[in-house]
């Protein structure tokens, strides 16, 4: 999101609802991928587990959604899972509804599965296609999702690569570079996005990275971004990610988004990775674009951030009573 797309949002915000929406439009998925936040535990809170709750499918899932939408009035909806695609069907029908009223869609896939030609020519929708890292790695941690599916997947597409960057892809100089090389030369990718693997806590795993690897990371996006006009890496976005909010209270990210699970009821707190994330060491590009964003101030006066805050706040009051 924009700086300029932030201030319109406040309106909404003290009308009583939120800007953004997120989604995870089901609990299936043909993957298993390592690492998966979706499927832990902790995801929910502990009421369940995402595998738990109970699908909606068919007019059910769409007019469910539809519902939704028309409550919270966003200005923005992420389609996440599971695997979305599974729900392609619903999709068909649900796509062109959204984008009548006019909200812009994000659908997060693997790719796993053909994509709908005709999807294409949806102006509203923003296809963001998963890929962790390179083939030899990729391919191995998201089979049946590998290259060569995703390759012909999103031909006709003009789809968003996105790659969730980890501990191991940092021990290789070139990786990014590489990975950044690779998706820019293909003619149907439009952008190619970067963020950083967040961890949970108590979370001990080799993705993890070190405050050292942070500032490697940042040091090399610059780079690869001068380098390639297709990898979009706002200098918010990357300053954000070397000063991640402390906590939820402090993320407007998560204060101004509303995220909800595979039923449609179950909430997921306290942003969209649910359970127990380590704010400290956040890598999600909304989280740390707006975070940056925040700290300016407004007639070089009073932060944003601090606006954003007394306006949600006012918001959840004026929601409360309405």
């Amino acid at each position: 999101m924009k700086k300029s797309d932030l201030l319109p949002a406040w309106g909404r915000i003290l009308r009583g609802y939120r800007p953004l929406l997120s989604i995870e439009i089901t609990k299936e998925c043909p993957l298993s991928c390592p690492g998966c936040y979706a499927y832990g535990p902790e995801h929910l809170g502990n009421q369940a587990t995402l595998l738990q709750l109970t699908d909606r499918r068919g007019d059910e899932l769409v007019d469910g959604i539809v519902a939704m939408v028309r409550r919270y009035r966003p200005i923005h909806v992420s389609i996440v899972g599971g695997e979305p695609m599974v729900r392609w069907r619903e999709l068909d029908r649900l796509l062109p509804k959204l984008d009548a009223m006019g909200v812009e869609v994000q659908l997060v896939t693997s790719a796993v599965r053909p994509i709908p030609e005709h999807w294409a020519a949806i102006s509203s929708l923003h296809l963001a296609v998963s890929v962790d890292g390179l083939p030899e790695e990729h391919d191995r941690r998201r089979k049946p999702a590998t290259y060569d599916r995703i390759l012909k997947h999103i031909q006709g597409q003009s789809p968003i690569i996105h790659c969730t960057i980890t501990a191991p892809m940092l021990r290789r100089d070139t990786y990014l570079l590489d990975f950044a090389d690779f998706w820019s030369r293909r003619p149907e990718v439009r952008k190619i996005w970067f963020s950083l693997f967040t961890p949970q806590q108590n979370e001990d795993c080799e993705e993890r990275l070190t405050v050292a690897d942070r500032h490697a990371a940042v040091r090399q996006l610059r780079s690869v971004a001068a380098r390639f006009p297709k990898v979009d890496m706002p200098r918010a976005v990357l300053d954000g990610y070397l000063r991640p909010p402390a906590a939820p209270e402090e993320c407007i990210f998560a204060q101004s988004t509303v995220c909800v699970s595979a039923d449609l009821k179950t909430r997921i707190t306290p942003c969209q990775f649910g359970g127990r994330p380590v704010c400290a060491e956040c890598g999600c590009m909304a989280s740390s674009g707006l975070a940056s964003i925040g700290r300016r101030q407004l007639a070089g006066l009073v932060p944003i951030s601090t606006l954003f805050s007394l306006s949600q706040k006012i918001g959840d009051l004026v929601g409360a009573v309405a």
